[in-house]
């Protein structure tokens, strides 16, 4: 049966591998780019992936327009304000939270009073069609998480699915976002659309992966080979310490992209306007 479901996937290669390294960007602060922003095009549907350890007062209040984040806590409490609310809700260890900026939101994500919080923060890019989409948010709460079980192989699905494995998160963008816990010696397949733009980052441990059984260790950011022009694409895993991997993929959306400060459009025009609004009030 499993013969069956894999034949006609494009087996996908590792086309690029690099160090993520840690920066002190002040107190109580540190900070690491996955995927460093400002290279749109090779990142597409993506902007930046940012990790960061940060204690209480490293962020204020801020707006967004024109993405979406989504936050993974992996260690710490966090606290997330919305003006629009006026609520806190709170992120624990394995809790995500996808949040569509749309039109516009003004938030603040900070850690509970004495906690310090290691997150990893994700902007992808919404296309033209819904840059002003009414806000909205989503927390993915671990405990509600799809999981796919494999021998050696606990999967959790954030967005899209793992086998038969589905997540209920709502995307605009389509994107897949797993964590693969394996055992030594295990290995597994992803499928993904062959469209779809995607990088591994591994948060520990060991592994090969690709068609080629490229190393990837502890930091090492995986970047996705192209399957462009295959419907269906596969991305394989294999464990030779305790392995723990996220991967994102997602389907690229090719348009312009004109970023500042926290907002995103597609033209300059549209920043002024974001900026215009954002003084008059109207993201509150």
């Amino acid at each position: 049966m499993a013969q069956h479901h894999e034949q006609g996937a494009y087996a996908r290669g590792i086309r690029k591998v690099r160090t993520a390294s840690i920066q002190q960007v002040g107190p109580g602060h540190r900070n690491s780019y996955i995927l460093e922003p400002g290279l749109w095009e090779e990142h597409d549907p993506f902007l930046f992936l940012a990790e960061d350890w940060f204690r209480r007062g490293s962020f204020d209040l801020h707006p967004h327009r024109g993405i979406e984040t989504v936050t993974y806590v992996m260690e710490g409490k966090l606290e997330h304000f919305d003006t629009k609310t006026n609520q806190i809700d709170y992120l624990l260890p394995g809790d995500a939270q996808w949040m569509t900026a749309g039109r516009g939101v003004i938030h603040k994500e900070d850690p509970a009073p004495g906690e310090t919080v290691h997150s990893l923060q994700l902007w992808v890019n919404l296309p033209r069609a819904h840059k002003m989409t009414e806000p909205y948010y989503q927390n993915l709460r671990s405990a509600d998480m799809a999981v796919r079980s494999e021998p050696g192989a606990t999967i959790r699905v954030f967005s899209g699915s793992s086998g038969k494995a589905k997540a209920g998160t709502r995307n605009i963008v389509p994107v897949t976002m797993v964590e693969f816990t394996l055992e030594p010696g295990a290995a597994v397949k992803q499928e993904l659309p062959g469209a779809y733009n995607g990088f591994l980052f591994v948060l520990e441990g060991e592994g090969r992966f690709g068609r080629d059984g490229t190393k990837g260790e502890t930091r090492s950011v995986l970047f996705l080979d192209s399957a462009e022009g295959h419907e269906r694409s596969e991305i394989e895993l294999a464990a030779v310490t305790k392995l723990r991997a996220l991967l994102y993929a997602g389907q690229p959306l090719r348009e312009p992209v004109v970023a500042q400060g926290p907002f995103v459009m597609n033209t300059y025009e549209e920043i002024v306007q974001a900026y215009e609004d954002y003084r008059n009030g109207k993201f509150a």
